[in-house]
């Protein structure tokens, strides 16, 4: 009787990942429009000189890799542990009165630290890397915030732009990543842990180009120019340039 039961509790559990949310309570919508990514190979017009700001200002709140937010030695929100996470110093990004973090489990949230009332809960994984429980969903890169819009992209081959109001998906592309990222006017810059270089197009999640890269890192921006590592990249087009 006891094997029978927990066989149904675990098919309940399996069957719920399709329409709901398997670790945070609440109703999801799909993503993805499509799973595939549109190269556009376009040059990129009216870069700015810098990158937004990753970080809207110092953020005193710190979280630890069992999903647990912490306001000095205080609990301000405990989410689903998971076993299958990377090693990584996670911290969440304040903006205004709520903060916005990164979850082991794929999904981003944001709450109001002072009152620990959930805003919203938000997917930012390819929903079926939850077949067979194994995957690694984790969010490492820090989360940015853009005016009305929160990009966030993690190891669950997603990359996002997210409603700041309620966190509803404007656009996902299916793109890996654990490197911070770039936003700098109409295009985000991500590094794929697939060895590839994308810049994403900020209005509608279409890619502008993609580029090999001999080794993978955070891409930095200045100036209508990339930089991971040793290589240099001209951010309109994506050729190699000299990083003298």
């Amino acid at each position: 009787m006891r094997k029978t039961t927990l066989a149904l509790m675990m098919a309940t559990f399996m069957a719920g990942c399709g329409s709901h949310d398997p670790i945070l309570p609440g109703d999801r919508t799909a993503i993805f429009k499509s799973e595939s990514i549109t190269i556009l190979n376009e040059k990129i017009e009216n870069l700015p000189d810098a990158a937004v700001s990753g970080d809207a200002g110092a953020c005193p709140y710190t979280q630890d890799a069992q999903n647990i937010i912490w306001d000095g030695d205080k609990k301000v929100f405990t989410g689903f542990p998971t076993s299958n996470c990377v090693g990584a110093t996670r911290r969440p990004v304040c903006h205004g009165p709520h903060i916005y973090a990164g979850l082991t489990t794929g999904e981003v949230v944001k709450l109001n630290p002072k009152t620990r009332q959930v805003a919203w809960v938000a997917d930012v994984y390819r929903p079926s890397n939850m077949t067979g429980g194994a995957s690694v969903l984790d969010i490492v890169a820090p989360i940015v915030v853009d005016g009305a819009s929160v990009y966030a992209g993690g190891l669950g081959d997603a990359f996002c732009r997210l409603r700041g109001d309620s966190g509803t998906s404007r656009w996902c592309v299916p793109i890996a990543t654990a490197h911070p990222f770039v936003i700098a006017g109409p295009a985000a810059f991500v590094m794929s842990t697939d060895g590839n270089l994308y810049a994403v197009r900020t209005r509608d999640g279409a890619v502008y180009w993609r580029t090999g890269v001999k080794r993978g890192g955070a891409p930095t921006y200045a100036a209508g120019k990339i930089r991971i590592d040793a290589q240099c990249f001209n951010a309109t087009d994506g050729g190699a340039i000299s990083c003298d």
